[in-house]
């Protein structure tokens, strides 16, 4: 298509911009967002595996806009809604960091986010939660970024795994060709700040106040195919880690809750939290638990999936009802 240089300037930068939209997004999509963002700021909702979105569609907590059901973008579906009269997008990020953190940022450009919600399953580090229980961590760590050292490196600290500590039928000590492993801070990126090395990353402590307040969530102890010898519980304030892998190691988890005090293991809550918190966004995290990360019952990660997701949900729904209520409350004394 080519532009006559005659014609009116304001007319030529006006058809450059809309062919810049809708080379970029699609006009359709544009249209779409805009008619969503209208409605006003929405709570981001994010979850990973496909059981965890699956409790949500059969709970009927969610109900969808009718006038705009969902926003297709980048190869996710944003479902448009809301939660106990809050208005909420929720979308399926997909396992590990990269898609954790695509599908927030996301989130956070294209829609009015006020804030970010990370329900899910989690394996449990340490008998301080057991399974069925939903875990509302203080602080979460990526512990899954190493410096690779030479087996006759020094130790420089306490968080460094050593394999020789783990060398069969020794029992440990000695060398091994593996060497060690020292970990690595994050590089924290924030606005209005430099740039700083971080190891822990905090939720957002006015909502973890909040959800501090949920004493009375019914949660489940069975489903189809087992029950809990004990009712689960909301367990605040653990530390929570996570890795692009998954955990099934029960020597490496007991290393993990000795060096780090965490509770929990899972692939993304820190993407979640890392992404949220460089621009400023409030974000929290609901974890339930599915099984040990190593040396648990055969049964428990297969027959808990679903359980651990339902607990995990119904402590995220109260906790959105919850900020709702707290934001109508402030609209009201303004």
């Amino acid at each position: 298509m080519a532009l006559s240089s005659s014609g009116h300037p304001a007319t030529t930068r006006l058809l450059f911009s809309l062919l810049l939209v809708g080379s970029a997004a699609g006009l359709p999509e544009r249209a779409a967002i805009d008619r969503v963002n209208r409605r006003g700021p929405s709570l981001g909702l994010v979850m990973s595996y496909v059981d965890e979105a699956t409790a949500l569609q059969a709970s009927g907590y969610f109900q969808p806009w009718r006038a705009l059901p969902f926003v297709d973008l980048y190869g996710r579906r944003y479902h448009i809604g809301s939660i106990r009269g809050v208005n909420v997008i929720y979308a399926l990020t997909g396992q590990r960091r990269l898609n954790a953190a695509v599908t927030v940022q996301t989130l956070i450009d294209v829609f009015s986010v006020s804030g970010i919600v990370h329900y899910g399953t989690a394996g449990s580090c340490n008998d301080s939660i057991s399974f069925g229980d939903v875990s509302v961590p203080r602080l979460v760590a990526y512990t899954g970024a190493w410096t690779w050292k030479k087996f006759r490196s020094p130790r420089e600290s306490s968080a460094e795994l050593s394999f020789g500590e783990y060398n069969v039928p020794d029992g440990g000590g000695g060398e091994n060709l593996l060497g060690s492993l020292k970990y690595r801070n994050e590089e924290l990126y924030s606005a209005g700040k430099p740039m700083e090395e971080v190891f822990w990353l905090p939720v957002h402590s006015a909502w973890f106040r909040t959800a501090e307040q949920l004493t009375v969530v019914e949660l489940e102890r069975c489903n189809d195919t087992f029950c809990l010898p004990t009712a689960p519980r909301i367990v605040y304030g653990l530390k929570g880690s996570s890795a692009d892998m998954f955990l099934d190691n029960a020597e490496y988890r007991k290393f993990l809750f000795q060096e780090f005090g965490v509770s929990t293991m899972d692939e993304e809550s820190a993407a979640v939290v890392m992404t949220a918190t460089s621009p400023g966004i409030p974000v929290i995290v609901f974890r339930g638990v599915s099984d040990l990360a190593g040396g648990e019952p055969t049964w428990s990660s297969t027959s808990l999936m679903n359980l651990a997701s339902i607990n995990a949900l119904k402590v995220a729904v109260e906790f959105i009802a919850a900020v709702g209520k707290h934001s109508s409350t402030a609209s009201v004394k303004r």
